[in-house]
């Protein structure tokens, strides 16, 4: 087939979305279509650079759209991106028309941003259109996101209420009704969407480990097994508010203990003043962002990732951190969830209710993996051995469409 691809974020070597837009186009095209990839003209150069660094399959090419450099800019100096973005998916629209009298392509596939209350018009180009698989249905426990602080709590509540809404907003409705197949990232956001879509969608998580086989990393060594590590950004629904009272509780039990968190973003003064508090800041180290390679090593000389995501709908960090042989304990929410179970971490349950009670959970489930070697070292060949299951070639192949 000849496949356009929409994706705003596409970039090799990058996680998240720009991650999944590469992958996906890679992917694709191994399974021998021809797959034009819509994205924006600000990563040209580092596809480039990518393509020249490990290149790509000959079946991939790029078509470059962005809006004008004074919308750019206005959007940064004012922080409006969902408006920014409509905007920037209706002129795509609108260049994919020309695309398409070009190559009279077979099928249109939105796949970044995956989210359900961003939109895509592509649909509206009359062509076989799959959405997704799209995310942010996921939600906090009502009675956790408050232990993110006030403000935490506010956002994820009218959280909610966007997310109710959308089942109402006439754009995201429509292209909902364009679709041939819609796939959500998570069951949670399978249940937000609209109900009369319900029949031609399914739940699939489009995240994939570049690590398996042959390319799987070194892993750490016993002796890092007490090191652990949270990789993501500083923002409250990361949950480290939670997590750094979580590993004050596993250090009061084992003082040998450290925790490295890597990443950037508001809640960064407020999570030190906690670690303050706690008298835990002496066992924990910041990093910045990291490059790739550099984080990789990092992943290599650490025991366990600490993940306490309220609502991740993928969670990259978790698979990377799998596949150099790191058990995983995280809560039972969004892709995370899904991820981890028994055999490769610990994947905590929220349904209780209780704050305490899950805490000592998560603290209990730090000590399981990191008081003896033999014990650590069978959940690192396992959390190894679950990447099997989350390849991206696993990822694009288990939609069916392709």
């Amino acid at each position: 087939m000849k496949v356009l691809l929409s994706a705003y974020a596409c970039e090799p070597g990058k996680g998240s979305e720009p991650g999944i837009g590469w992958h996906w186009a890679i992917e694709i095209a191994r399974r021998g279509h021809r797959v034009t990839v819509l994205t924006r003209a600000n990563n040209r150069a580092n596809i480039e650079a990518g393509a020249a660094h490990c290149g790509f399959p000959a079946n991939v090419e790029f078509a470059y759209y962005d809006l004008p450099g004074w919308v750019c800019a206005l959007k940064r100096r004012l922080g409006v991106t969902l408006p920014y973005y409509a905007w920037w998916q209706w002129g795509a629209y609108r260049f994919a028309t020309k695309l398409h009298s070009e190559h009279r392509f077979d099928l249109v596939h939105h796949i970044t941003f995956g989210a359900i209350r961003h939109f895509s018009f592509m649909g509206r180009l009359g062509l076989p259109f799959l959405l997704g698989p799209v995310g942010g249905g996921e939600t906090s426990p009502f009675w956790l996101r408050w232990h993110t602080g006030w403000r935490g709590g506010l956002i994820d509540t009218l959280r909610d209420v966007a997310n109710a809404g959308s089942r109402f907003d006439p754009i995201a409705r429509q292209a909902s009704r364009h679709a041939a197949a819609i796939y959500a990232k998570t069951p949670e956001t399978l249940r937000v969407l609209p109900r009369e879509c319900r029949s031609k969608a399914q739940w699939r998580l489009e995240m994939g480990s570049d690590y398996y086989g042959e390319s799987a990393p070194a892993s750490p060594v016993a002796e890092d097994r007490k090191r652990i590590l949270f990789v993501g950004r500083f923002i409250y629904w990361k949950g480290m508010a939670l997590g750094l009272q979580v590993f004050a509780r596993a250090l009061a039990a084992d003082p040998a203990l450290s925790l490295t968190l890597v990443g950037k973003g508001r809640e960064e003064e407020r999570w030190r003043r906690l670690a303050e508090r706690l008298g835990v800041s002496n066992r924990v180290t910041w990093i910045s962002w990291l490059p790739q390679p550099e984080l990789q090593k990092l992943y290599a000389s650490h025991g366990l990732l600490l993940f306490p995501s309220l609502h991740d709908s993928s969670g990259s960090a978790v698979l990377e951190a799998l596949a150099h042989g790191l058990p995983v304990v995280c809560l039972k929410l969004g892709g995370p969830g899904v991820i981890v179970d028994d055999s490769c971490g610990r994947a905590i349950d929220t349904r209780h209710g209780s704050v305490d009670r899950l805490m000592n959970d998560m603290a209990q489930a730090i000590l399981d993996f990191t008081a003896r070697p033999d014990a650590w070292a069978a959940a690192s060949a396992r959390a190894r051995a679950a990447t099997a299951r989350w390849t991206w070639s696993d990822r694009v192949e288990g939609l069916g469409a392709y």
